[in-house]
Order: structure tokens, then sequence, then C-alpha cells
């Protein structure tokens, strides 16, 4: 199996999404899965460019990694500065890691536009800069930035930069395809001839995904000897993201067969990314490749009924082996196959004539403007209360929401709800930001001294839709709820022409999934 390096810059190139900005804190507890997944390098971030740069190295050095090496990023010395007395390299070497990635120009253009010094004095830069840092006992990683728009304008010079820094002993060569703007297969004949023209260095790809083929590029670099690839978590980066190393490593791994991660650190992939997207407060890419939630979800009954012969009839991979798994979704589209599988799924039984009936209530409600894809956990109470077998753990009495604005200009939403858990009765009081986050509260309180497990429930997601626009304010919504505990997460639905009696259905059932799978 041939390895394949594999260095992560989420903590550099990530942070500079639009929207995107990670504490001291997210920082090192990002770095920490990271090596838990197997990285091989961590991009650590920007050496001197802020404080918390540097708070990081010095505390990333305390928690003893035990696979990755931890990267400190900075610049080639200017032109108007030696090495040894410029402040980026300085600032490199105090970070105190193993391994230093500098980046340097490769492009002409912008050589003369950018830097404003001759071709040669960069070439210097580039070179001296390397070997700064080999002398300082570094390994020392040279990103040349703008590499394939240089090579394709001027591929005398950029190769000429490239043999310079592999001369003055850079450990690995990345070309960088900045701009994002080159094809699969430009990437695939430029990096052949650089790994063919520098046989003895380790060449690598770092892409961005301006034309959306950041993953196919890096793959197409690998295809034709690269053996280094960078990239980042669910694709992060500035403008249209960098190469998102969690489709990368699958396609390395289960496509090429290529010596990336273990099987057993590659289960982890889908936990990885969704951690990533909770920390960084982002919402997960449901149709990500691999990792995403919609990867393997089925709702057409043809495809359905093909999977439940044979997973490869409509799944090029086992979910399995990236930690993902396989969902049939349901709707008025489905027929009595996608039912059935659900059914399985949930270990009941297979009867086609529950199959037909709990069909024939899926399509009723979403007549009423209900949808179930993606609202898994009010399907199973569905299904429950169709098999007769559902057995409330509460019993709402009555609610009520208020929103009072005062001369202040405050607002202030309150909710009262009274419920009845067996022969006994709760009536509390919620605030909240708004009449649904109060009634979240209240129904939370009502419950707690009955079911302490509830307080492990969060809302993570809230979206409102008009079913029937055309009926104006007296239109139909439909409020659909994620939620999540410590191992899951699930969806419900609820539909109503008023917002917070939709809002109450979802969330009720939100909680109610979560007693009725502990308690059962």
């Amino acid at each position: 199996m041939r390895k394949i390096k594999l260095y992560d810059t989420t903590l550099r190139d990530g942070m500079q999404a639009e929207g995107v900005s990670f504490s001291l804190e997210d920082k090192l507890a990002i770095a920490v899965r990271l090596d838990e997944l197997g990285i091989d390098y961590i991009e650590g971030g920007y050496a001197g460019s802020n404080r918390k740069e540097m708070q990081f190295f010095d505390e990333v050095a305390r928690l003893n990694l035990r696979n990755a090496k931890i990267v400190a990023f900075g610049n080639t010395r200017r032109a108007d500065s030696s090495a040894s007395d410029d402040a980026s390299l300085k600032a490199v070497l105090a970070c105190d890691t193993k391994v230093a990635t500098i980046v340097g120009k490769a492009w002409d253009m912008h050589v003369r536009e950018v830097l404003g010094c001759s071709l040669d004095e960069n070439i210097a830069m580039c070179a001296e800069s390397i070997e700064f840092l080999k002398n300082n006992d570094r390994q020392a990683v040279f990103d040349a930035e703008h590499f394939y728009d240089g090579y394709k304008e001027n591929p005398e010079y950029a190769l000429s930069v490239l043999a310079a820094t592999a001369d003055a002993g850079a450990d690995t060569i990345i070309l960088c395809d900045t701009n994002g703007g080159s094809l699969p297969h430009e990437i695939e004949e430029i990096t052949k001839v650089v790994c063919m023209k520098l046989d003895s260095a380790e060449i690598g790809i770092h892409a961005h995904n301006d034309t959306g083929c950041a993953t196919a590029n890096t793959i197409a670099a690998v295809r034709a000897g690269a053996s280094h690839v960078q990239g980042t978590i669910n694709g992060l980066g500035e403008r249209c993201g960098n190469a998102n190393l969690c489709v990368v490593i699958p396609n390395l791994a289960i496509k090429m067969g290529c010596d990336v991660l273990s099987p057993e650190r590659l289960k982890t992939l889908t936990e990885v990314s969704l951690f990533l997207s909770e920390i960084g407060n982002l919402a997960p890419p449901g149709n990500m490749p691999y990792v995403g939630e919609s990867a393997f979800a089925h709702k057409g009954g043809l495809h359905v009924d093909g999977l439940r012969k044979n997973s490869r009839t409509y799944e090029h991979i086992t979910p399995a082996l990236v930690g993902n798994e396989q969902r049939f979704l349901i709707s008025e589209l489905s027929g009595k196959s996608t039912v059935l599988a659900q059914l399985e799924k949930a270990k009941i039984a297979q009867d086609k004539a529950l199959a037909k009936k709990i069909l024939d209530r899926v399509q009723e409600l979403e007549n009423e403007g209900y949808q179930f894809e993606a609202a898994n956990a009010s399907f199973d109470l569905l299904v429950k209360r169709v098999m007769g077998t559902y057995k409330p753990a509460f019993e709402l009495l009555k609610y009520n929401t208020t929103v009072e604005k005062r001369l202040t200009g405050d607002v202030v939403s309150e909710a009262t709800v009274k419920l009845k858990v067996g022969d006994m009765v709760e009536h509390v009081v919620g605030e909240g930001d708004g009449p649904v986050n109060a009634l979240d509260a209240a129904l939370r309180k009502a419950l707690e001294n009955f079911y302490p497990i509830v307080k492990d429930v969060h809302l993570i997601d809230y979206k409102v839709r008009v079913v029937n626009a055309g009926s104006g304010t007296a239109a139909r919504v439909r409020v659909l709820i994620q939620s999540r505990d410590k191992n899951s997460i699930w969806g419900t639905v609820g539909c109503s022409e008023n917002i917070i009696e939709a809002s109450w259905q979802a969330l009720s059932d939100s909680v109610d999934y979560k007693l009725q799978k502990e308690l059962q």
C-alpha cells in the first residue's frame, strides 16, 4: 500500500472561511480530535500573526499528542531582510515546533507585481529561508504559492523556484493551486512533470475549491506521484474552501487502496466531521459525500426495494466504513418497501398490512403539510401509534404563551405548561428569548423532576416553512426541529395554522422520542 501523508490546515486555512472563528480552547480541542483521527501533520496557525496563535503553540505542546506533528506556518524572508533577522522566520522558530511550513511565490507575475522584487531575488528568498529552517533543526515544508498558475505562464521559472528550495534542503515541496482555478487534467499533467524533474523530493498538493475541483485535483496529484496531501475538515477555507479531507481520505483509502488511516480510525471520520461543525457552530453540510447525513439516505421506493435485496445496488460503499449509516426517507413518494425497510431497521417484524397502514397515515399527514424526511423521530412515534404500542410519557393539559413589549423597549416572552405524568400534575412557567424558546424551557422544567434525562436533550436547529403561501397569514406552517444528546441527532415535525402549536408538536415529539427510547 502506498503511503500518503495527511496534512490538516483547518486551524489556519480553515479559519479564513467566512463566518468561521475558533477560540483557543476550540483550536486545542480540534487538534486533539485530529490527532486521534490519525492526521500526520496539524498546521496550528500563522506564527506571530496574533497573540492567540502563539498561545496555541504553547498550550498544544503540553497535550503530548500521539500521532500528529504540530506545524508552524510563516513567510519566506522579506526582500530587505536576511533570514536570520526576518520577523516572520523568527516567529516560526519561536513556536518551537519540529515542523515548519513557509510560503513563497512561484508565479513570476506575483513576484513582479506583489513583492516588487526581481525574479532572482525571490528565488534567493525562498532558498535561504528553507536553509535557515534546516540550520535550526526544523523539518521544512515549502508551499509554492500559485505554482500551477505560475507554471502555466512561465514553467521554467516556476520549476526553478522548486529546484532552489529542494537544493536548500526542503523536506517536502507543496504545489499550490492557490486560486483554485485549475482542472484535474492540468493538475495531473503538471504534477507528473514536477515529480519527474524533482524525483528525490517529497511532493505534495494544496488545492482550493473555486472550480469545485479541489478534491478531484488532489486525487489527480496523487495519481501523478504526489505523496502528501493538504486540506481541511469539511472543506473549510477562504472563498469556496479547500480540499475536503473528509472526502479525500476515504477516496484515497477505499477507492485507491492508499495507506492513510487504519480502518478503525476511518470509522470515526463522520464523527470528526460532525464535531468540527458543532464546535464551529456551523450547520453540517447534509449532502457531503461519505460523511453527510444524506450521503446514504434513500427516498425512492424503487431504490429502497433494491437496497433491501443488496446494498450495492444504490450504495458505492458500506456506510459503516466511514462511521455513517444507511437511512430511508419517508414521504408521500415512498412505497411499501421503504416502510418495510424502516420496520426492519427498528427490528419490527415485517408486516405488509402494517406497512400499508403506516404509509396511508404518512400520505394523509403529508397532504396536510407534514414532512417526515428530516423527522425520523416523529416517524418512529407515528409507527408506535399506528401499531398501538405507544405509551405516552406525559400528557399535556394546557399551555399558554405571552409576548410583552415594555416601555423600556425590552421584549419578554413567557410560557406556562401544565402536564400530567402518571397521577402527578406539574404546572410551571418558563422564560425565553421568544415564545418558542420559552415553551421549550417550560416543557423541560415541567418534566425534569420526573425524567432527569431530558437535561441531555439540546435543540440544535429550528426551521419554519410556510406550506400553502397562497393563504396569506392564515397559511399552515411546518416546523422542523433537530435535537441531540450525547450520542445521536434526531428530527421532529409539527404542522398547524398556528406557529406556536406547530412548534409545540415538534418540541414535545423531540422530548417524547428521547423518553420513549430511554424508558422502553
